[in-house]
């Protein structure tokens, strides 16, 4: 889930950003707590958050990219407190994805898309089953040893970024 604005720091409304951050991060925090009970009991659990490449920095999303920075903090934290339970904790940062939604905004052949594009050395957009891919790969049994990290499905667009 995510909710995002085109705002600049200057533009930024207080109580949009906090709209934006409760849409961000609350549902998952409430799906893990509601889950976690069965997850201690069970002595095993996959806990996978959707965050996204503008935690590396994306002007004009001032709220967005607060909102998934602070889910893969959160997500480093349950996997630091989880670990020992069997339960591990990750996030999937998707770059610009071929979708409905992002086509809405970006037409192809558009300046917007092109922006993008400009960003990833891939030089396409991911596809929705990649993305499915790396959940499903940290959702397996091969992946009970990776835990707190986050795996950006971005066609390298994160390369050379903090």
């Amino acid at each position: 889930m995510g909710l995002a604005r085109h705002e600049t720091i200057s533009t930024v409304d207080p109580d949009v950003f906090a709209t934006v951050m409760d849409l961000n991060v609350r549902p998952a925090l409430q799906l893990t707590k509601a889950l976690l009970p069965a997850m201690r009991a069970a002595r095993f659990g996959r806990i996978i958050n959707i965050t996204s490449l503008v935690t590396r920095g994306l002007a004009f999303r001032a709220s967005y990219a607060a909102a998934k920075a602070a889910l893969e903090s959160l997500t480093r934290t349950m996997a630091i407190e989880l670990a020992a339970e069997g339960i591990t904790a990750n996030a999937v940062a998707p770059g610009p994805t071929e979708t409905n939604l992002f086509r809405a905004n970006s037409p192809k052949g558009s300046e917007g898309e092109a922006r993008y594009l400009s960003r990833v050395p891939m030089g396409r957009l991911a596809l929705t089953h990649e993305v499915a891919a790396a959940i499903a790969f940290l959702a397996a049994d091969s992946a009970s040893f990776i835990t707190g990290q986050t795996l950006f499905v971005d066609g390298g667009a994160s390369l050379g970024t903090l």
